[in-house]
C-alpha cells in the first residue's frame, strides 16, 4: 500500500515515519508513504500556496493550483479518472469522523492520498472537484492537517497484514470489535496494595476470557454506550447488559467490584401532583359505613325520651 501527503511542511513526518508500527510496516514492504511538498507546485518566486479569501475577512486560504498540480503528478488528478484503488482525502474539520471502520476501509486500498490543510482553510474547489471526502479526526482545532495524517497513517499502517506479528491484539482492540477493551496487567500481582483481579490468575482462560467481555461490555456501557447499537453482541452479552447493575466486573483493588447500590427516593412513593397534607389524609384509614356488629345504638336526646314516655300514657288513659 502506499499513502501520500500533501502538504506545506514536509519536514513535520520523518521523525515519526521511522517509529513504531509506522517503520515496522514501511520496513517489511507492506507501506509505502510519500511526503510531496505543495510548494514544489508553486510558480513564482516566493513559492505561494496561500492567498487572501474572496469577499474579505480573517486569515488566509490555500490555494487551488499547488494541490491540483501535486495530484496530477501523483496520477490522480482528474476524479472520474481514478486508479481503481486509489482515494483523496481531504483533512479537515468538516469531514466525516474518522473511526476503526474507516481505517479498516483505508487498508484495503492500494494508493491513499491526504491533503493537509492550514491557515483559515482551504479552497472550496478542492473539496468540490478534486478530493473524494473530507475527514476529521475529532471535534477540536489543529493547526494543521499534519497531525491528523499522522493519526490515519498510524491507524492503517497496524492493520496491514504482517505488521502486527499477533493480529489477535488488533481484534481486541478498542472499536476494533466495536466495544471498548478489557483492562490489562502485567507483574507484579500486588503493588502498593494495588491488586490484580483473582481471575486473571485463576489460569482458567474460559473464566478469563468471559470476564475480561464482560469488562468490556461493562465499560462501554458506561462510557461509550452509543457504540452499543452498532456492537455485534451474542445472546449472553445482551444478558449480561441486561443485569448489568447486578453483574460484577473487573477491578484493580482486588477481585470484582460491584456497582454501587442505588438508595430508593422517597419522594417516588409520594403521590405527584397531591399536596403532602392531602396525600396523608388519603392514607389514612376511613370508618366503616353502615351498622357493625360491634356497634352500640346511640343513646336518645332526654327532651326525646320525655316525650316519648308522655305519648305512651296518654295511649294508657284512652285520651
Amino acid at each position: 500500500m502506499k499513502i501520500s501527503v500533501l502538504t506545506i511542511f514536509p519536514d513535520f513526518f520523518p521523525a515519526v515515519l521511522g517509529e513504531g508500527m509506522i517503520r515496522a510496516a514501511r520496513e517489511k514492504g507492506r507501506l509505502e508513504v510519500a511526503i510531496v511538498g505543495l510548494r514544489d507546485f508553486t510558480d513564482d518566486s516566493h513559492r505561494t500556496t496561500d492567498d487572501y479569501p474572496f469577499g474579505g475577512g480573517a486569515g488566509m486560504i490555500m490555494k487551488v493550483e499547488p494541490i491540483d498540480r501535486a495530484l496530477l503528478g501523483l496520477g490522480v488528478g482528474e476524479k472520474q479518472a481514478r486508479p481503481e484503488g486509489s482515494r483523496v482525502v481531504l483533512l479537515s474539520p468538516q469531514g466525516r469522523a474518522f473511526t476503526q471502520e474507516i481505517a479498516i476501509e483505508y487498508a484495503g486500498l492500494e494508493h491513499l492520498v491526504l491533503v493537509c490543510g492550514r491557515y483559515k482553510g482551504v479552497d472550496e474547489r478542492v473539496s468540490a472537484h478534486l478530493a473524494d471526502e473530507e475527514l476529521s479526526v475529532g471535534d477540536f482545532v489543529l493547526s494543521g492537517g499534519e497531525p491528523a495524517a499522522l493519526c490515519v497513517i498510524d491507524a492503517v499502517a497496524r492493520l496491514l497484514p504482517g505488521v502486527v506479528s499477533t493480529f489477535d491484539s488488533v481484534e481486541s482492540d478498542s472499536f476494533h470489535s466495536g466495544l471498548l477493551d478489557a483492562p490489562y496487567y502485567t507483574r507484579p500481582a500486588t503493588y502498593r496494595g494495588w491488586s490484580v483481579p483473582e481471575v486473571l490468575l485463576s489460569g482458567h482462560h474460559g473464566r478469563i476470557a468471559r470476564a475480561r467481555r464482560e469488562e468490556s461490555l461493562r465499560r462501554t456501557a458506561e462510557r461509550r454506550p452509543d457504540l452499543l447499537a452498532h456492537a455485534q453482541l451474542s445472546p449472553e452479552d445482551r444478558r449480561y447488559l441486561a443485569g448489568i447493575e447486578a453483574a460484577p466486573a473487573l477491578d484493580a483493588g482486588g477481585g470484582t467490584a460491584m456497582p454501587p447500590e442505588r438508595k430508593a427516593d422517597p419522594r417516588a412513593t409520594r403521590p405527584k401532583g397531591r399536596p403532602r397534607a392531602e396525600a396523608a389524609a388519603r392514607r389514612r384509614p376511613t370508618a366503616p359505613k353502615g351498622p357493625s356488629a360491634r356497634s352500640k345504638p346511640r343513646p336518645k336526646p332526654a327532651a326525646q325520651l320525655r316525650s316519648s314516655r308522655a305519648r305512651k300514657t296518654s295511649a294508657r288513659r284512652g285520651e
